[in-house]
């Protein structure tokens, strides 16, 4: 959209309110793209905030693939198996609904959704909500409950189309994408409700070690955009076949040890490892002995165009 203006920037980490104690703080892990690796993120922060003595809970937005419950349903299957005692958070998917009027669709999802997270919103310290990689109703009102927006970004102008559209020639922005568009529009909408900032994370995925041209150049586009749209940007996972051999187990990096049972630990895992805990790092999320940021979803009625482009 060419009319698009976006505010001054409300994603800085200093900036973010507190939250009521006792309310979960909740991470939605969302784009619109499939294969950026949201479903292994998920697991594996919510994995890293249980080693940490925190309470998780996971939401799979996606519940046709399926792929976090999947992930979830290996590890307490591999955790019986092999007689482990593996960290484990309070899990449930939310089904698209089968309802064929529109409007009565997207109430059901809205109900759907809503039970969800009154199940678990009082009791647990983070809700992380892993989203389908394309645009659906429900993917956008779990959008309006985020205290933090973690979107994981292949590192390459492909999956940046996401976000931006970028001149080939001169690297300079054009114009936002629809996705940038859309958690904008959330944005600035949650703000008119009174709502707390929400804290818009871009990970760059599956960097390479190599200086390549593509890495300056994404580099320099990312951090371009970042200012003008508003997001911090960390450093997200590497390329790794380890992350493939995990998921049969329902495993995470932050499982292995030496000498102990399932893959073993090499040096290349510690530094993955190091990764994930960087990333973790890098959320700035509430501290146990800090009340976590806070914000109230939106309200049906204050959500107009709820689709940018249909």
């Amino acid at each position: 959209m060419n009319d698009f203006r976006p505010a001054p920037n409300p994603s800085i980490a200093e900036a973010q309110a507190l939250h009521e104690p006792g309310r979960a703080h909740v991470l939605v892990i969302g784009n619109e793209k499939g294969g950026s690796g949201k479903s292994t993120t998920a697991l594996h922060i919510a994995v890293a905030l249980l080693g940490e003595g925190r309470k998780v809970a996971t939401l799979d937005l996606d519940a046709r693939q399926g792929t976090l419950g999947r992930y979830v349903e290996n590890r307490a299957a591999y955790a019986r198996r092999k007689d482990v005692d593996l960290p484990m958070p309070i899990h449930a998917a939310v089904p698209l609904s089968t309802l064929s009027d529109r409007n009565e669709a997207q109430a059901d999802e809205r109900a759907r959704l809503e039970a969800a997270l009154e199940r678990v919103i009082d009791s647990v310290d983070f809700v992380v909500i892993d989203t389908p990689g394309s645009d659906t109703y429900l993917s956008r009102l779990a959008h309006t409950w985020a205290d933090t927006l973690l979107t994981p970004l292949n590192d390459s102008f492909i999956d940046l189309d996401l976000l931006a559209r970028v001149d080939p020639d001169t690297l300079r922005i054009v114009r936002p994408s629809i996705y940038a568009e859309a958690v904008w529009k959330q944005r600035q909408l949650r703000a008119v409700q009174g709502g707390r900032p929400v804290d818009w994370v871009v990970m760059r995925n599956r960097l390479s070690s190599l200086a390549a041209r593509n890495k300056r150049d994404m580099s320099t586009v990312i951090e371009a955009l970042a200012k003008r749209i508003g997001f911090r940007v960390a450093a997200g996972l590497s390329e790794r076949v380890i992350y493939k051999e995990l998921f049969l187990n329902g495993l995470t990096l932050l499982d292995l040890k030496r000498g102990g049972k399932g893959p073993s630990l090499t040096l290349s895992h510690v530094a993955a490892r190091q990764e994930v805990r960087d990333l973790v790092s890098a959320l700035n999320l509430p501290r146990r002995d800090a009340d976590a940021p806070s914000a109230e979803p939106v309200t049906e009625a204050a959500t107009p165009d709820q689709q940018v482009a249909e």
